[in-house]
């Protein structure tokens, strides 16, 4: 009789639910919810929760995958796939990333002439009608990306562009860029030095927009 009641309790255990948190397995149900699933409450550890979530928690090893995968040549949709993770779960992990690193490029006391190389890459965000350019500026002794904006190729960009450098920059700094006039409209005229390709002058701005583009498969 032992085993026959011991089976019985393992076929009856076999179909309950089970807390995702306790473990136990006196669930009673408890409405729905907003979605119209059902809820259920455990009686042991007070947990809602409901069967088969669509929404599960990311664990930690998929979020450094993913952290991985974004410095890599994937797109947002490869990555999803990889990962598991849906896109609208990747983009908003994105746009988080974006919202927490800090806006403003501090001046970290580079002795010598400040001299910075500016230059503007060309994208689209969803179809070629909505063109976006980023541009950038790096400092040639330090290499760090000093100044960034997305936005349009004009006056307003280009002021965008140079509000987003640090004041000593934007003081003290020659600047080289290639010929595109918007940036005579912010660039004091004693430091902008408009230079062509072959002059070697705005090498490292180009070869990090080359870096960019290979890293960064939405940008080819």
């Amino acid at each position: 009789m032992g085993w026959i009641a011991i089976a019985a309790i393992l076929n009856w255990l076999k179909d309950r639910l089970v807390c995702p948190s306790c473990g136990g397995v006196f669930i009673v149900k408890n409405g729905l919810t907003r979605h119209g699933d059902q809820n259920f409450k455990c009686r042991d550890c007070g947990r809602q929760f409901v069967e088969n979530p669509k929404n599960i928690r990311i664990s930690e090893e998929a979020i450094q995958l993913i952290d991985r995968l974004l410095l890599e040549r994937v797109s947002l949709a490869g990555i999803a796939r990889v990962s598991g993770v849906s896109e609208g779960w990747l983009q908003a992990y994105v746009n988080s990333k974006f919202e927490s690193i800090p806006r403003k490029m501090e001046h970290i006391g580079i002795k010598g002439k400040l001299t910075i190389e500016c230059d503007e890459m060309w994208s689209f965000v969803q179809n070629k009608d909505n063109k976006q350019w980023i541009w950038l500026a790096i400092d040639v002794i330090s290499k760090r990306i000093v100044g960034v904006f997305v936005g349009a190729r004009d006056r307003n960009g280009a002021r965008s562009f140079w509000n987003s450098l640090p004041s000593v920059y934007r003081q003290c700094a020659v600047c080289y860029t290639d010929f595109w006039s918007s940036y005579e409209t912010v660039i004091p005229e004693k430091r902008h030095k408009a230079v062509g390709k072959d002059s070697g002058k705005t090498n490292n701005i180009e070869r990090f927009n080359n870096t960019m583009r290979q890293r960064v498969s939405r940008l080819v």
